[in-house]
C-alpha cells in the first residue's frame, strides 16, 4: 500500500514538475507578418523556449486550417524564433490566424493577400524609419505607432486594419544597436506588435543595424536579390507597385553585385506593362539639408539609375530613405522622381542648426519633426495615381498630433502645362548686370492644376546645349522654418551678370505640382549693352 502510495506521489511530482516546464513557454515577440503574396505569407515569432511552430488560420475566426514550420535559435539560448510560411490562399482576400507554441497560445490576428497586378486594386502603404531607442524620448517609437498610424488609419478609413494598410517600409534603423539581442524586442517588436501582426514588415539594414546577425534571424524577406547577399537586397510586388529594397551601408554601397542587380531589375521592369510604379528604398540620403555629414554617392548612383528609368519608361519612381533624422520631399528636376526621407520615427531629432545643412534646389519641404509617410496608391487601369502625405507627430517645441504637413500627388500619364508664353525682354538691348526675364500666365487643361515651379535658360547658342544662366525655382522652399519661395510667383527670374555686347537666347518651362513640365516656351532673344 506503501509502495503504491510513493508512486502514485513521485508520478504526481513528475506531473507537476512536466506541467510546470511546460508553462514555462511564452510568448517574447508577438506574432509579426513577412513577404506576402497573392497566395501566401510567412508569419514569425519568438518564444522563451519550444520547437513547436504552428499557425492555425481561416477565413473565419473559427480558423479551420493549420500549417506547421520551423524553429531556430536566435541567441544562443532557450529561446527560439518560428517561422510559418502558409500557402494555398486566395489573392487580396483577408483571413485570421493565431500561433501555437506547445502550452503558449496568441490571440487571433488578421492579415490581407496581396491582389495581382492586374486586378487594379488600390491600396496604403506606411513609410517609416531611425525609430532607434533614444534615452530622452524612450516611448516615442511605440507612440508614433499606436498614437499615430493606428489612430491615424482608424480615424480616416473604415474598416479594419489589413483593408486599410498593405505593408510598412523602413528604410533603416530599427535599433540603436543592433548586435544587442534585447533591443529588437523591447525597442523594435514590443512597441510596433498591434502594427505588425496585422500588416507585413519590409526593412532595409540601417548603419545602427551594424549587419547583426539578429536582423537576418528576425526578418523573412524576399530571396530573389544576388543569392550570395541575400537579404541585403531584394524586391516585393504589391498590385501595380515594385518595392525595391537596398543596402547603402559601408561594405555593399560599393558592391558591384549589387548595383548589376539594380540595373538588370530596372531593366526586367521597363519590360513589364503591369508594373505602373518604383519605390525604392535604402537607408542613407544622396542629400541631406538637415544633416550632409550623412550623404552617400551611393545613393545618388540610385537616384540617378530611377531618373533614367522614369525618363524612359514613363513609371514615375520614389527613393524612400532615412538616417537624418526629420522629413524631406524632394523631386527630380528632369524626372518624375521623388526624393522623400521618412524619418524621424523615433531617433533623437537632427534640429535645425545643430549640424551643417544646406538648401538643395530638389527639397521644397524640410521638417525636423517625428512622424510617418502615408503613400497611397490607385490601381486604376486607366489613369493609376499615388498620393504620397506627411503625417506629423510635431517636435519638443510644438506637438503636431497626426498633422498633415505635406503632400504630393503623381499620375503615371503625364498631365502637361500649356507652354509658356515669353514677354520680355524681346529682341531689344538690355543691361549686362542683370537681365529679368519675363514670362506670361500658367496654363493647364487640367483642372486644380496649378505654377508649382519655373526652369529658365539663357545661351548664346539657339539649341541652348550650353547655358550661360540655368535657374530652377519651385513655387515653395521651406528651409530653416520659413518658406524662401514665398514672395515668388514664378512668372519673373533675374539672371546674373552677363557678357557686355552680346546677342543671346532665351527660354523658359512651367511645372505643375504634380511633376509634369510644359514644353519649352517659344525662344526669345535680347542683345546686352556694351
Amino acid at each position: 500500500m506503501k509502495l503504491n502510495q510513493l508512486a502514485y506521489l513521485l508520478f504526481f511530482v513528475i506531473s507537476l514538475s512536466a506541467s510546470a516546464q511546460k508553462k514555462e513557454v511564452s510568448f517574447l515577440v508577438r506574432p509579426y507578418l513577412q513577404d506576402a503574396s497573392p497566395n501566401s505569407i510567412k508569419v514569425l515569432w519568438e518564444t522563451s523556449s519550444g520547437e513547436e511552430s504552428i499557425v492555425e488560420w481561416g477565413l473565419t475566426p473559427k480558423l479551420g486550417q493549420k500549417d506547421v514550420g520551423i524553429a531556430y535559435d536566435v541567441n544562443f539560448s532557450e529561446s527560439r524564433i518560428h517561422e510559418v510560411k502558409i500557402d494555398g490562399l486566395k489573392r487580396f482576400t483577408e483571413y485570421y490566424y493565431r500561433v501555437i507554441t506547445e502550452n503558449a497560445t496568441s490571440d487571433i490576428f488578421q492579415f490581407k493577400t496581396p491582389p495581382f497586378a492586374e486586378d487594379d486594386e488600390s491600396f496604403k502603404i506606411v513609410a517609416m524609419s531611425d525609430m532607434q531607442y533614444d534615452h530622452n524620448e524612450p516611448d516615442k517609437f511605440s507612440e508614433v505607432v499606436n498614437e499615430g498610424i493606428l489612430a491615424y488609419l482608424k480615424k480616416e478609413f473604415k474598416g479594419n486594419l489589413p483593408n486599410n494598410l498593405a505593408m510598412v517600409l523602413i528604410p533603416g534603423d530599427l535599433v540603436e544597436n543592433g548586435a544587442k539581442y534585447f533591443q529588437w524586442k523591447e525597442h523594435f517588436f514590443n512597441p510596433a506588435e498591434k502594427l505588425f501582426a496585422n500588416v507585413p514588415v519590409y526593412p532595409v539594414l540601417g548603419n545602427h543595424e551594424r549587419n547583426s546577425v539578429f536582423y537576418f534571424k528576425y526578418f523573412s524577406l524576399p530571396e530573389n536579390g544576388t543569392p550570395a547577399y541575400s537579404e541585403h537586397w531584394w524586391y516585393k510586388d504589391y498590385g501595380n507597385t515594385r518595392i525595391i529594397g537596398l543596402n547603402s551601408n559601408e561594405g555593399y554601397s560599393d558592391n558591384k553585385e549589387q548595383k548589376k542587380w539594380l540595373i538588370e531589375l530596372l531593366e526586367k521592369t521597363a519590360q513589364e506593362a503591369s508594373i505602373d510604379f518604383v519605390f525604392a528604398q535604402l537607408h542613407h540620403p544622396h542629400k541631406s539639408e538637415l544633416w550632409i555629414p550623412g550623404e552617400r554617392d551611393f545613393t545618388g548612383e540610385v537616384v540617378k539609375a530611377l531618373e533614367k528609368f522614369t525618363t524612359e519608361t514613363g513609371k514615375p519612381s520614389i527613393h524612400f530613405f532615412g538616417h537624418t533624422h526629420g522629413y524631406s520631399r524632394g523631386q527630380s528636376k528632369d524626372h518624375r522622381h521623388l526624393w522623400i526621407n521618412v524619418a524621424s520615427a523615433g531617433g533623437a531629432i537632427d534640429n535645425w542648426g545643430e549640424f551643417e545643412g544646406r538648401d538643395y534646389d530638389e527639397f521644397t519641404v524640410t521638417q525636423d519633426e517625428y512622424g510617418f509617410v502615408m503613400v497611397e496608391v490607385e490601381g486604376s487601369k486607366d489613369d493609376p495615381k499615388f498620393t504620397i502625405k506627411r503625417i506629423s507627430r510635431g517636435n519638443q517645441d510644438k506637438s503636431r498630433p497626426n498633422e498633415l504637413r505635406d503632400s504630393i500627388t503623381i499620375w503615371k500619364k503625364e498631365r502637361k502645362p500649356m507652354a509658356p508664353e515669353p514677354i520680355s525682354p524681346s529682341n531689344e538691348t538690355v543691361e549686362v548686370a542683370g537681365v529679368v526675364l519675363k514670362a506670361g500666365e500658367f496654363r493647364s487643361p487640367y483642372k486644380g492644376a496649378f505654377h508649382a515651379a519655373s526652369h529658365w535658360q539663357v545661351a548664346e547658342t539657339e539649341d541652348f546645349s550650353k547655358p550661360d544662366f540655368d535657374s530652377w525655382k519651385q513655387y515653395e522652399n521651406w528651409y530653416y522654418l520659413e518658406n524662401r519661395q514665398k514672395k515668388d510667383d514664378l512668372k519673373d527670374e533675374k539672371t546674373n551678370r552677363l557678357k557686355p555686347n552680346t546677342s543671346y537666347f532665351w527660354r523658359v518651362r512651367y511645372r505643375d505640382q504634380n511633376l509634369n513640365w510644359s514644353d519649352w516656351s517659344k525662344t526669345g532673344t535680347f542683345t546686352t549693352s556694351k
